[in-house]
């Protein structure tokens, strides 16, 4: 059952983590050394953005409950 749980969990992690919006000049500007990323921007997100960004933070701490979880079951 913990297993289910945990895809289901790392699918909507994946899918909440696509549809954030940009906040820099995107993949090429990540690896090209652009000036443009600041990944600690003080940057206010608003509206649904915000939701996202707050689902994103729950899921992801909820995935590592499941992968902690699920360790603690398969070793004992």
């Amino acid at each position: 059952m913990e297993k289910v749980l945990l895809l289901i969990t790392s699918a909507v992690l994946i899918i909440l983590s696509l549809l954030q919006s940009g906040k820099s000049e995107g993949f090429t500007g990540a690896f090209s050394g652009s000036s443009g990323l600041d990944l600690f921007s003080n940057a206010k997100e608003r509206g649904a953005e915000k939701v996202i960004s707050n689902l994103t933070l729950i899921v992801g701490v909820l995935f590592i409950v499941l992968v902690l979880v699920t360790l603690k079951l398969q070793t004992a």
